[in-house]
């Protein structure tokens, strides 16, 4: 039983419900419909998701998405603002992801000027490589902004890490993914992050296939429910159940436990499982709160909108 009190806040949403945040042929309509069902699952309010690719279609889908909005009253209230995810992160295989390696870039101060450009005033988060931001120029160019830095799909040194943290970086993107199944099992990404806990937020993806629910007990256990965020990292497929589908031109398969995957099964490609289900998983595999499932999914999201550090 999921708690209809929660006004769930989103800040990594890549499309839901059949529509595509991503996709080039995004129509008025079908942005209203996913803010509609959006609506109707209890969500108060999303980052607009817009990952990796080139240059031109990425400030064309972020134009896009900025006018589409602006013309509607119910996508306003429910886009906060845009999240964006790439083209900054590490190219290396495991740490890129579902994103397209191709189109991965150094962060570069007038590549981000001109994505930021194109989301006009609407880009809230910036997910992007410390180790691939050379000086740490665009980390101060955005936080200078008031822009939220997050690292994710990185592999920064321990040095790195606390030199972004000092430059302006402030969350990281889903701990536990973007990044190789396996790796050094004590010097790895996931161990430095909780090792910097109190100086950061850290999102994770609740659905149980992207971080199994004994490793996400931990980390949130080390983290605290203060200092972490639930995100559904939602895909077109979201609350659409098993099948298949397509995200961003890529064919992707939903298998019965939600797990949304390559058409060779070979990594994942965002998540398929809504907030009022991440909520009753919380509480049925973690045994969470209502307060605290609250604190991880509606209340700490607002305060990281509401602030720049």
């Amino acid at each position: 039983m999921t708690s209809p009190q929660i006004a769930y806040i989103d800040l990594q949403v890549n499309g839901y419900y059949g529509v595509d945040f991503n996709g080039d042929q995004l129509l008025a309509e079908s942005l209203n419909s996913a803010c509609r069902q959006l609506a109707a699952d209890g969500v108060a309010g999303i980052l607009a998701t817009i990952t990796t690719d080139t240059l031109e279609r990425m400030t064309r889908r972020l134009d896009r998405l900025r006018i589409l909005r602006e013309t509607d009253p119910l996508a306003r209230r429910m886009i906060r603002g845009f999240h964006l995810e790439g083209p900054f992160i590490s190219p290396l295989p495991g740490y890129v992801g579902a994103h397209p390696a191709s189109a991965v870039l150094p962060a570069d101060t007038s590549r981000m000027q001109r994505l930021l450009d194109a989301a006009g005033s609407l880009t809230r988060m910036v997910t992007l490589a410390p180790e691939c931001d050379p000086q740490l120029l665009v980390t101060r160019q955005l936080a200078k902004q008031g822009i939220r830095v997050a690292a994710g799909h990185c592999n920064p040194t321990l040095d790195q890490l606390d030199a972004a943290l000092d430059a302006g970086l402030s969350m990281f993107t889903h701990l536990g993914n973007g990044c190789p199944l396996e790796l050094h099992r004590h010097d790895n990404i996931i161990q430095r992050v909780l090792s910097r806990a109190d100086r950061m937020w850290i999102s994770f993806i609740a659905d149980g296939i992207h971080v199994p629910w004994p490793a996400l007990g931990n980390y949130l256990a080390k983290v605290g429910t203060q200092r972490a965020v639930v995100v559904s990292d939602a895909i077109s497929a979201a609350g659409l159940g098993p099948g298949r589908y397509s995200q961003g031109g890529h064919e992707l398969v939903v298998d019965a436990e939600g797990g949304t995957w390559s058409a060779d099964r070979s990594h994942l490609m965002g998540a398929s499982t809504p907030m009022p289900q991440i909520e009753a998983n919380l509480k049925q595999y973690l045994g969470l709160t209502d307060l605290q499932i609250r604190t991880l999914t509606s209340e700490n999201p607002r305060k990281i909108l509401e602030t720049d550090r």
